[in-house]
Parts: structure tokens; sequence; C-alpha cells
């Protein structure tokens, strides 16, 4: 076998036994030999311009391709670039691995080049965090994050190799290299809580099933088709669990976005959380305190958050919904369905027509019709901003696992994941269009990527809705403090894809309805990484954000 470096070491336990096909990076001294080592084991390194966008990648293909996502940075200010996307990804419990950096061990205290405690300031922001430091135990390390990474609440492990153990050699056969784990923990819910559970469903003549990321990630599509068709509850996916039934499914309310969730929780009498957290976006407990709640979470702590759960079922969505479809009994809400179809639609009647009905200035709704007349159901969706994410949640739809992904809905409610989730959306399905809608704001925070996207080739479109504001702060000020006393919000008219242009992508300026198709045809023709810039109403307001300002006038 010989001899072989610290960093192919690594990369080699990657490619072999974790079947790692892509590591998104920024290049750095510390990880040099890692990098080397990716390109000698064949694993494509996708290099990013901000490691922010490494880690929200990674994050992303954990996601698309239900596997942990790996990010590889160097010490000092690559790490701390890359926190915010572990924290969100934390907060998301998304599985990534983050590889790192680190000053050499010999040079501990010395003040050497970017020497800081990383481990300290990661560790309450990552499941698992460790420094590896011994050559030899490389693949031992690599395999435990992995592990850590999957088990149990999935969630961002961090491990540190210092260059003391990937810049030297060691004998290829006295490094052992632990084999893959494919299961994963399943905990099944206690029978007791299962017959409890049974006959709350059971009695329920109003209920309502929500799914969030623990639906995703626990694979249960046959499990909850089943228990759906079963019990005829009507259901909304949201976050990572949005795809695992189709959007067009006949027990879905998707197609009244999140408009349709709360209009219909304060009418449900039974509500089903499956992998869900009760947090600011559900607004807590606020839309549903009259009904029973059925609970289902692999988090024992979760279960009584934010309000006490009449049956907590603690173990794995797969298991525990396979369990309930076995005991419940075959039922019909299709006049329950009717009922709330009709009540969120009334809601919506204005929304409907801002759809269908061109207007100068563009509505975002309107803008967000045009987008699905043009790609359909058969691609992938990202919605990126404040009021953006609502009109994205309102009128996307996809027939695909996770292809709607609305990533200021996590709990830290982080702008500028689109076009990262959207590059790693394009690597993980080539053969799929992939439009990310961004608000004018949060286009800025990683707008540079669309280098990346030009130097490998990932052709995603992206579509501006341009505002000229930071929309839903603007809107939330001249609620609380009136319009003349607006401050940090306003951004103006900005050529966005001119900028896209400059990097080697194509760009489309638009400003009246008529312009929209067939500049996003112009972009599919293209082929390149595209940023169409669409001028829009600034005077709209989504509910998102009266919600918003409700809660902080609360105080």
């Amino acid at each position: 076998m010989g001899k072989i470096y610290g960093g192919h070491l690594a990369a080699k336990y990657l490619k072999e036994i974790q079947n790692v096909k892509m590591v998104f990076t920024l290049s750095g001294g510390h990880i040099e030999n890692i990098l080397d080592g990716l390109n000698k084991y064949g694993i494509r390194a996708i290099d990013v311009r901000h490691e922010q966008a490494a880690a929200m990648m990674a994050h992303a293909w954990s996601i698309y391709k239900n596997e942990p996502g790996v990010c590889l940075v160097t010490a000092g200010p690559g790490f701390t670039n890359a926190l915010t996307g572990i924290v969100n990804a934390y907060l998301d419990s998304a599985p990534i691995v983050v590889l790192c950096g680190r000053h050499p061990i010999r040079d501990d205290l010395t003040g050497a080049l970017q020497e800081m405690n990383q481990i300290d300031m990661v560790k309450p922001v990552t499941k698992w965090s460790a420094t590896c430091y011994d050559i030899k135990r490389i693949p031992e390390y690599l395999s435990l994050a992995f592990n850590q990474a999957t088990s149990g609440r999935p969630g961002p492990v961090f491990l540190e190799l210092p260059p003391d153990i990937l810049f030297v050699q060691t004998d290829e056969e006295n490094v052992v290299f632990p084999p893959k784990r494919e299961h994963k923990t399943a905990f099944c819910p206690d029978a007791l809580a299962i017959s409890e559970a049974v006959k709350l469903i059971d009695s329920a003549k109003q209920p309502l099933f929500i799914g969030g990321s623990g639906v995703g990630f626990s694979d249960c599509k046959k499990e909850l088709e089943a228990f759906i068709d079963k019990t005829g509850m009507p259901f909304a996916l949201l976050n990572n669990g949005r795809g695992t039934l189709p959007d067009n499914h006949p027990l879905s309310i998707s197609d009244g976005g999140f408009t349709g969730v709360s209009t219909g929780l304060p009418q449900t009498d039974l509500v089903v959380l499956a992998g869900i957290r009760l947090n600011w976006v559900m607004q807590g407990t606020k839309l549903f305190p009259q009904a029973k709640v059925v609970r289902i979470d692999i988090a024992q702590h979760e279960i009584d958050r934010n309000r006490p759960t009449d049956v907590g079922l603690v173990g794995d969505c797969k298991q525990a919904l396979g369990e309930l479809t076995e005991k419940v009994k075959k039922n019909d809400h299709s006049e329950w369905l009717k009922t709330l179809k009709n009540a969120y639609k009334a809601f919506m009647t204005t929304e409907l027509e801002k759809r269908t009905t061109p207007s100068d200035p563009i509505h975002p709704l309107r803008l967000v019709d045009r987008i699905m007349e043009v790609f359909g159901t058969d691609a992938f969706y990202v919605a990126d901003g404040g009021d953006t994410c609502y009109w994205g949640l309102a009128g996307f739809q996809s027939s695909h696992p996770s292809g709607v992904q609305i990533t200021a809905g996590s709990l830290l409610g982080c702008l500028g994941t689109g076009i990262p989730f959207a590059l790693a959306a394009k690597l993980a399905h080539p053969d799929k269009p992939v439009i990310v809608l961004n608000g004018d704001g949060s286009f800025g925070f990683n707008s540079m990527e669309f280098d990346t996207a030009v130097r490998h080739n990932i052709p995603i479109i992206c579509v501006v809705n341009n505002d000229c504001a930071w929309g839903m702060i603007k809107h939330s000020q001249e609620m609380s403090l009136g319009p003349d006393r607006c401050t940090c919000c306003e951004l103006g008219i900005r050529r966005y894809e001119k900028m896209v242009e400059g990097l080697g992508g194509h760009g489309e300026y638009v400003t009246k309805d008529e312009e929209i198709v067939p500049a996003l045809q112009r972009a599919v023709a293209s082929g390149k990484p595209s940023c169409i810039n669409v001028v829009t109403d600034h005077t709209v307001t989504s509910p998102a954000t009266v919600i918003f300002y409700q809660n902080l006038s609360n105080f």
C-alpha cells in the first residue's frame, strides 16, 4: 500500500467509504492537502466565493440528495465566514459534515496565523465537534462525524484537521477504515401512546395533518401516503417535508400556501404535527388553542414545546405513521376538506385575482404565476427574502420532493440562502429547471456566487423580485413609524442583471408584464446562469409582514 498523506487519507475515506461525490469549499493553505486529495480521488470540488455559501450548499445538498452534505473550509476567517451557514443548518436539523483547517498544534499559544479557539465557538451550534490529533485516526473521526450527523435528529457536525496530521505521511496498511453504516436510528413510539392517538384520530371531525422537515428526513413517503389515504385527512407539508407527497395530491392544501394553513388551524378539532416545530412561522399555538394535538417527533424535548400535547409520539415519523396506519379506521373527510378549501380560497380572492391579471407595475404574485406558466411543476423552486418568501410559498408548486424551498422560513430566518440552495439543487438534479426567486435585498448577500455558477457551469435562473427596498422592513416601518420615518430600508433601482452579465452569465431587465415570459424563455435558451431583474410594485405588502408587525407591536 505504501505511504499516504493525511489529507489524501481523508479524501480516500470520503470517496471509498462514504461515496461522497461533491464537496463545497473555498481554498486555503491549511486545507491544501485535502484539496489535493479530492482531486486525486475524483471528488468534485465546488469552490465558492464565500464560505457561507459552501455551508449553505452542503445544507441544501443534504435536503435534495437525502444524504449528508460536506463542506470544507480553511481556518480562522474561513471558519467564521461559514458560521452563519452552520447555525442555519443546526436550527434546520440538516445533516452536514463541516471539515475545517486549523493552525498547527505545534504552534499553540504562539500567535500563529489564524490561531483561534474554533471548537468552543462552534460547539453550541453543532451536534458534535472534535479535533483529530492522530493521522491514523482520520478515518475513525470521519466515521464518527457522519454517524453523528445522521443519527436521531440530524444536524451539522464539525471536525478540525490540523496541518500536523494533513501534511505528513503514514503507512496506509496501519490505518483502519470503519465501514459506512447505512442504518438510521429508528425510535418506535410507546404502544399505549399509539392507542391514545388512534382514538383521537378516529373521533376527529375536522382533523388536519401538518408535516415538517422530520417527514422529509425520515424518508416516509410510503407510510405518509398510506396514513393520509386511510384517514382521509387534509394535509400541508412545510419546510423540508414539502413534496414528500405531491402538491397536487387531492387531500393537499398546498395550493393555499400559508393562508391555507392559517385558515384551517383555527377550525380544526385535531392537529397531527409530524416532525415540525411550533416556532415563529407556526405562530406558536396561537392558531389552534382549542384543538387536540397529536405530536410526532424524534426529540422528546420537542413534544411539549410551546404547548402541552394531548398525545406525544416520541419516535421516527416513518415508524410512527406506519404503526398508526395499521390501527386507525378508514375515514372520509371530503366535506371538511371542501369547507376548508372554500374558506381559504375566500381569503385568497384578491391574491388569485392578482395572479391572473396583468398589472403595471408588476404584482409579485403575478410574477410567480408567470414563472409557473413557463416551468410548471416539473421544476425545483427556491424563494429567498422577506415578502418574497411569502409570494413564493403562495404560488410555487412542484411535483418533486423538496421541490419548493422557502429558505427564510427556518428558525434563523436566514436570508442569502437562495442562490446557494439553487446551485445545490441544480447540481443534485441537473436535468431539471431550477429557479430561485430572490428579493433584491437578499440577492446581495451571495450574488457573487454567480461567478461560481459560471465557472462550474451551473445554469440556474434567478428572478429578482425588485421592489427597490428591504420590503418587509420598509412596510413594517411604515406601519409602526409612518412612511416619512423609514430608515435604512430603501435600495432603489439597481441593474443586478448587468452584474451577472459581467460575470459571464445571461441577464434581462423587465418592467412590463408581457416581457416576463419571453425573458424567461431566452434565459433557458442561453444555457447560462441567468438573472432576470424584474421591477415589481413597491407598495405591495404581504400578509407575512402584517403578522411580523403585529408580533412586534405586542411588546
